[in-house]
């Protein structure tokens, strides 16, 4: 994971620390991010401009990344 700009969701709120996936094209802007905000999860997509995807429970989403680093 490399650390992301620490922008809130519109630009004006709270600040949020992005962390981009290793896996992604930073060449190409094409980038999934992720910030913890509180009990939730929130993912981005660069390719939209940076707008929020999703949401998920942080135990959601653990769950999910621990499942995908075991194939």
């Amino acid at each position: 994971m490399v650390k992301s700009d620490r922008v809130g969701l519109d630009g004006t709120g709270p600040s949020l620390t992005w962390v981009r996936s290793s896996h992604s094209n930073g060449a190409g802007g094409e980038c999934v991010e992720c910030a913890s905000e509180g009990d939730r999860i929130l993912v981005r997509d660069t390719k939209f401009g940076g707008a929020l995807v999703t949401s998920v429970g942080a135990s959601a989403w653990h769950a999910f990344t621990r499942a995908v680093r075991q194939g």
